[in-house]
């Protein structure tokens, strides 16, 4: 130590042992050169379990989740076809001849049939349907050979404002007397309502109609000098 006078001086050094202490990290610790302490990808599940304690391999990007739509199980209904529907169909309909299912050769015959919309409510394929059948077209047969299609199932005389043997668009004119089998054919189109609504079925179903004897006679005319009203007796009163 040097004073001088106006500063003290302390001069000189001293050993003293020390423990340095101990690193946390094994001083023989070497990285791995692979990349075994970093979390693998893709998830794997098994791994996390084996390190669960450190939970090294437990975590992951959150990832958005994407929307899933439920699939509707509910059986849909086949599709429907014209085949399907015909066990559903109306019964055919009876014809009638005007005057009283006779005639006269070489004068028409009136012919009327009816027909009207029919709805009916059954099941198909398992469920619940409804079906109306609508009539489209009427197929006339006479029983002579000839036919005739109609959009209507005609009128008859009285309802037109007509006399008898006055033409008609469903009437017909016999040649020949005798005993004729007529019968006409209603077709039918179809649509159906599964709860939400009628919908078209393409086709037609065709309803057959009984068969109906038509007779028809040949009539004779008579010159007469009286009417019947005056000589009831009188030929062809």
């Amino acid at each position: 130590m040097t004073n001088t006078g106006t500063e003290i001086i302390i001069d000189g050094s001293q050993e003293t042992g020390g423990d340095p202490g101990s690193s946390p990290i094994d001083v023989g610790w070497q990285p791995p050169t692979d990349d075994s302490w970093s979390p693998q990808k893709p998830f794997d599940f098994d791994q996390c379990l084996i390190d669960w304690d450190s939970y090294i391999h437990c975590f992951r990007a959150s990832e958005e989740a994407e929307e899933t739509t439920e699939e509707d199980d509910a059986p849909a209904i086949p599709a429907v076809t014209i085949s399907d529907l015909v066990r559903f169909a109306p019964a055919g309909s009876v014809i009638h001849g005007e005057p009283d299912d006779v005639g006269v050769v070489g004068l028409p015959t009136n012919f009327v049939a009816a027909a009207s919309v029919h709805t009916v409510d059954a099941s198909l394929f398992g469920f619940p349907i409804s079906v109306r059948f609508t009539p489209s077209a009427y197929d006339f047969s006479f029983g002579d050979g000839a036919t005739l299609t109609a959009s209507s199932g005609g009128a008859t005389w009285e309802s037109l404002g007509q006399a008898q043997f006055t033409p008609t668009d469903t009437g017909h004119t016999y040649t020949e007397r005798g005993t004729y089998t007529a019968r006409v054919d209603v077709r039918y189109t179809a649509e159906v309502d599964l709860g939400v609504g009628w919908f078209p079925v393409d086709g037609e179903v065709t309803a057959p109609g009984p068969a109906r004897d038509i007779r028809i006679f040949q009539a004779h005319t008579a010159l007469v000098a009286y009417t019947c009203a005056q000589a009831p007796t009188s030929p062809g009163c």
